[in-house]
């Protein structure tokens, strides 16, 4: 009998390109966008405006990029936001953003891992409110923040026109500390 291995996951910040990492990044989020599980698009764009896309994450100080790997290969990002300078009254709270795993890459828990790898991110840089928003349509997205204790607190009826129909979207919070640590 051969004894069939386990794939290597893993999740990372990633704060520069290397090999193919920007490739495997772009064909992630093209077989996402393909699956209905884009984060904005509904069909992928030219490669040059996702390799650009992808590029200029990594430029905005704003933003940290998180991967998930599959056997080494990028399956899979979310980004982790902050607040722009000028909004002190909001900045307490970061944004998760642009997550998605490609299809052939579910069933590992990188999903799960990823956003609780964003949470512990964002606990650590002192944020103590985690804000979401996804499509309702995004069930599997839905049950997976839920499961994780993300509180929904509204739904916009209008949030996206997906082929030509209307689609709510839902907004979540998650608070990262407890609420008595948040006081002055």
């Amino acid at each position: 009998m051969s004894e069939t291995k386990a794939p290597k996951t893993a999740v990372e910040r990633l704060e520069a390109f290397a090999r193919t990492d920007l490739e495997d990044l772009c064909d992630a989020a093209e077989d996402a966008i393909k699956a209905g599980g884009g984060f904005g698009w509904l069909a992928a764009p030219p490669r040059h405006i996702m390799e650009a896309y992808w590029r200029g994450v990594l430029l905005v100080p704003e933003r940290r990029l998180f991967v998930a790997r599959l056997d080494g290969t990028i399956c899979g990002s979310a980004q982790l936001g902050r607040p722009p300078r000028n909004n002190e009254a909001q900045a307490f709270a970061a944004q998760l953003t642009s997550n998605f795993i490609a299809p052939w890459a579910r069933g590992h828990g990188l999903a799960r891992r990823i956003v609780l790898t964003v949470e512990d991110a964002a606990r650590a840089a002192g944020f103590a409110i985690l804000n979401l928003d996804v499509r309702a349509t995004q069930e599997a997205a839905i049950q997976l923040y839920e499961s994780l204790g993300y509180v929904r607190w509204g739904t916009h009826p209008a949030y996206a026109r997906v082929e030509g129909q209307t689609i709510p979207g839902h907004f979540y919070f998650k608070r990262l500390v407890p609420e008595a640590a948040m006081l002055p």
